[in-house]
């Protein structure tokens, strides 16, 4: 019953307060790129005051994140780690599914912003496009976010990594940091009803440039699921 009326709040407050987050960036990304940017992460950071304070949710890193630009490989379990990475990170350019984009409101706030769409059926014409946009960032000094699984998955799932993952490695030359996730646990996938706990963060060993395709897939594929 807890677990429900927390649950029930959760969504009464979040949703409420994430209008004039996400209204903010919509409209300011035609005259204040600074404050469309904190916008953005001020939504982050609203979701997680929202994960502390109502659900009861503690969110912990384990291992280092480098201050300066890379490639993170992200698990994807929930919508939590698709809020939080503004907050983790300092401006992720986060690669994502192209549909995301058509969303009223947000997409374009999110182009404005500098996330990065990837067209799944695009072929060799959208990958050129997303290295385009990735290269970019990294001349901005921003770090590159990939869920490399292409989706969210289920906790314990362990899918194949996408092949635009080893393609964007290959193109963009920067290492890559694994990192695994347990959101799934807490977060609700049919019933609506959160759990309290821990999410945990778990920062795998940074991983350098030029190892061939079978050796770096094998390994972020091993780290991201860290936690299963």
């Amino acid at each position: 019953m807890i677990a429900l009326i927390r649950s029930a709040l959760y969504i009464a407050i979040f949703y409420t307060g994430s209008v004039f987050f996400v209204a903010t960036a919509f409209f300011a990304q035609w005259f204040s790129i600074p404050l469309m940017q904190w916008a953005v992460r001020g939504w982050s950071r609203w979701q997680y005051a929202c994960y502390r304070r109502i659900l009861g949710i503690t969110i912990k890193i384990e291992g280092h994140l480098p201050h300066k630009p890379v490639l993170y490989a992200i698990k994807h379990e929930s919508m939590f780690e698709t809020i939080d990475m503004p907050r983790m990170f300092n401006k992720p350019a986060v690669v994502t599914k192209k549909e995301l984009f058509d969303i009223p409101f947000w997409g374009p706030a999110a182009r404005a912003y500098g996330m990065i769409p990837v067209d799944r059926n695009g072929g060799a014409s959208a990958l050129r496009a997303m290295l385009v946009l990735a290269k970019k960032m990294i001349a901005d000094g921003r770090p590159i976010v990939i869920f490399p699984e292409g989706t969210r998955v289920a906790p314990g799932s362990r899918p194949p990594l996408q092949s635009g993952f080893a393609g964007l490695y290959k193109l963009i030359n920067l290492p890559v940091v694994p990192i695994a996730v347990n959101s799934g646990t807490l977060s609700p996938r049919k019933t609506g009803i959160w759990k309290s706990g821990t999410i945990t963060y778990k920062v795998g060993e940074e991983l350098p440039t030029g190892l061939p395709r079978e050796e770096i897939e094998a390994r972020v594929h091993a780290a991201i699921n860290a936690l299963n």
